[in-house]
């Protein structure tokens, strides 16, 4: 830990190849499974085939009565705020830090996103969200960031006690769960994405979970036309004439992309017991690290460890900017420890700030800017992220980037006095 940062000339703490994390883990039973899918049928227009087996593992597995398969989690999203009703004008009430597709979809429907700001572990503080519930708002949206369930407890009160209702994105949040309760169930539906390096991945892909037999009917007419929805609609369903057509829009998952998914779903949980072992690990051994400070362990909460989110203390390395801290993790070849960009408080993004070129209709109707939501600001700006290993064969590996931490802490004033200098 006392030699020299590899930043300044000295030998790189991790000489590992690279990449030091690939998600989703794909063995021979995967690629067996997707050549079987491959001699079975690529083009499922109904539910059937492993559209349904997957559809019906799903929502066992949440213990919902119905889940939709979508061709991503913004298909998903934009099915679910279609299905529930939302429509022109109506105020969603959603994170003002959270990746931007959470929020996207409701500005092809007419409605107005109202940007709420974060708790100090970054998921949507219940009483930001309290305060800015006028007659106009039809919905809240959560997203439990990283993996982390946010306070359901709290937004659930809210939001009962106001009448409005609550929606989860639960896309960094496969398998998590609050008191046995798992994320997606808490109320009226839930969006899921699949994409790349979700917990549950099927390369790309979505779904939606919910009770309702009405918002799973209208989830069908926006994205499943046809053959799907002239099976599945109730024929007294007012909407039921519209099947063959829907809303016209395709949002099927490719069945290449179900058998993944579903080969996964398989072994999630034990995916997920394995990142929480190495989590723990990360958290005591980073614990007391000048300069980080780890996320606090929940008895009664299950992450699915997304991602391990580490908030930088600069003013307890002299000042030292996270900018050249993280140069220094970098050099010592921990490739994977990032500073998240395109998930970051929806106020810096053009898109917010000034929707009216891309989308005309909402010239005037909005307007977001730097500095209105400070926390959500400062969590960004002040966040390492650490991807969460789960076998135990992955250990040397970690400890490669415990120890790459400890020396650069260790040996931070010749940073600062660089920096200085």
């Amino acid at each position: 830990m006392t030699s020299r940062l590899a930043l300044l000339g000295g030998q790189p703490t991790l000489d590992a190849p690279m990449p030091h994390f690939v998600w989703p883990p794909l063995t021979e039973v995967t690629s067996k499974a997707v050549v079987e899918q491959l001699a079975t049928s690529i083009s499922i227009y109904d539910r059937s085939g492993v559209i349904a087996e997957l559809e019906d593992a799903l929502a066992e597995y949440h213990g919902v009565r119905h889940a939709l398969l979508t061709s991503s989690g913004t298909a998903a999203l934009y099915s679910m705020y279609t299905a529930v009703g939302i429509g022109p004008g109506d105020e969603v009430i959603v994170p003002a830090y959270t990746f931007f597709a959470t929020v996207t979809p409701l500005l092809h429907l007419g409605a107005i996103p109202v940007l709420a700001d974060c708790d100090e572990q970054g998921n949507l503080n219940a009483e930001d969200v309290a305060g800015r519930i006028t007659e106009r708002t039809s919905g809240i949206v959560v997203t439990h960031m990283w993996g982390t369930p946010a306070n359901m407890a709290a937004l659930c009160a809210v939001a009962e006690r106001r009448g409005v209702m609550l929606l989860e994105d639960g896309s960094h949040a496969h398998g998590a769960s609050v008191g046995g309760k798992k994320v997606g169930t808490f109320d009226r539906a839930a969006a899921f994405s699949m994409n790349g390096p979700k917990p549950l991945s099927a390369g790309e892909g979505g779904f939606i979970l919910t009770d309702d037999d009405d918002v799973y009917q209208r989830a069908l007419l926006h994205g499943q036309y046809n053959k799907r929805c002239r099976s599945e609609l109730l024929r007294e369903h007012p909407l039921y004439r519209y099947a063959v057509t829907g809303m016209g829009l395709k949002h099927r998952i490719h069945p290449l992309a179900a058998r993944i998914a579903l080969d996964q779903l398989g072994r999630l949980d034990e995916y997920l017991d394995g990142r929480e072992r190495v989590a723990a690990y990360l958290r005591e051994q980073l614990d007391g690290v000048p300069g980080i400070v780890v996320p606090p362990a929940e008895p009664s909460v299950r992450s699915s460890w997304y991602g391990l989110i580490l908030q930088y203390r600069g003013e307890e390395l002299r000042g030292l900017p996270i900018e050249r801290f993280h140069e220094a993790l970098q050099a010592e070849r921990c490739a994977e420890v990032d500073r998240p960009g395109s998930t970051c408080p929806l106020n810096l993004l053009p898109l917010f700030q000034k929707p009216g070129p891309l989308l005309p209709g909402y010239e005037g109707k909005f307007s977001y800017a730097l500095g209105d939501f400070p926390r959500a600001e400062a969590f960004h700006q002040g966040i390492l992220k650490l991807p969460v290993w789960h076998r135990e064969e992955d250990m040397p590996l970690v400890e490669g980037y415990v120890e790459a931490f400890r020396k650069v802490t260790k040996n931070y004033r010749e940073l600062v006095e660089q920096n200085d200098g």
